[in-house]
């Protein structure tokens, strides 16, 4: 595999068949190239991401998704701009210079009051990011929250093929609107992130290899891959979990095919594996991204079964978090953590 990890690190991409045969490495040499490079370009710098999931309404039906709208099960709810803010407020006391706004498609959440709470976040904390994380919207939409102050904006394409799309989502929804969104969004100027869940449903090491091309023509600034963990509530509720290692090699080669991309250590790979987070970091990962959510809400926003760190307060997230890191070699830092070229 040493002959495709350099072509990888010099050209930074590879064929279709070339993708799929690095994905299947087995040794850790992969893994040690990317921890190399990481190293090289990052340092032992982890940055950090406070997330707020402020809302798990959501209008579509998505297979895997627990606070898909047929879920009946779940237990509703929003956040107000108020609580929003606290959320912020605690998390820039604790050093959380980016703050990630994450939601289902939630129609209650107009652009009027998504650009009203934006504007008020940027208005108090200028010197912080602020990502969106809220699904398909209109490129307008999308233009006014950039306008009101947002920087980011997360949307995982969750697979580029357009047929295994359909496999995963109810008709009203296409591979080819969730890619078109992701467009506008690099055209309205946003950093944008996309990304995949290793092991959902069909998916093949065609599709992977696939997902990777399509990264590769994006040119995005985050890419988020974690693996697949079925909700008890869901079509697909007695699927079995993403495969770690498979994950590890996707966070790898994304490093090498692109040394300053902004890579989250997933809160899904510390549920599959007790050390899950330390791991993705030490293939290259270099964003991890603490909840600040009120512990209240934190268990009510289940995407998939046992997620980890819901009972705990925002303090103690971090210093575990710190803890964590430090023990690997790594240490957290206090910055808005923009994209370099």
């Amino acid at each position: 595999m040493k002959d495709l990890i350099d072509k990888l690190e010099n050209e930074r991409t590879l064929s279709h068949t070339e993708f799929k045969r690095l994905l299947s490495c087995e040794d850790d040499y992969l893994h040690e190239r990317a921890r190399e490079t990481g190293k090289r370009f990052f340092g032992n710098k982890i940055f950090l991401r406070g997330l707020i999931e402020f809302t798990n309404y959501c209008k579509n039906n998505c297979y895997y998704c627990g606070i898909r709208y047929a879920n009946k099960n779940a237990e509703r709810y929003r956040l107000t701009k108020e609580q929003i803010m606290q959320c912020c407020e605690t998390g820039y006391s604790l050093g959380f210079r980016t703050f990630v706004l994450q939601g289902g498609e939630d129609g209650y959440y107009t652009d009027d009051i998504l650009c009203d709470i934006v504007a008020k976040i940027r208005a108090k904390y200028p010197d912080c990011a602020i990502t969106l994380s809220i699904g398909e919207r209109e490129y307008e939409s999308y233009k006014r929250l950039f306008d009101a102050g947002a920087d980011r904006y997360l949307l995982r394409h969750e697979t580029a093929n357009d047929a295994h799309y359909k496999t995963l989502h109810p008709d009203k929804m296409s591979s080819e609107n969730r890619k078109k969104c992701l467009w506008d969004l690099k055209k309205i100027g946003y950093q944008v992130g996309c990304g995949f869940m290793v092991g959902l449903l069909g998916q093949t090491l065609e599709h992977i290899a696939e997902d990777l091309l399509f990264i590769k023509e994006l040119d995005p600034e985050m890419v988020g891959v974690g693996p697949f963990i079925p909700h008890s509530s869901t079509p697909v509720s007695k699927e079995k979990l993403g495969d770690l290692h498979l994950t590890l090699n996707i966070l790898a080669i994304l490093r090498l095919m692109n040394p300053n991309l902004l890579i989250p250590s997933t809160t899904a790979l510390g549920t599959i594996d007790n050390d899950g987070r330390e791991l993705g970091i030490l293939v290259g990962a270099n964003v991890v991204m603490p909840n600040l959510s009120p512990v209240g809400v934190r268990k009510k926003y289940f995407l998939y079964d046992n997620k980890i760190c819901t009972g705990e307060e925002a303090a103690e997230c971090i210093s575990c978090m710190k803890r964590r890191m430090e023990n690997i070699g790594y240490n957290i830092v206090v910055a808005k953590g923009d994209y370099v070229d």
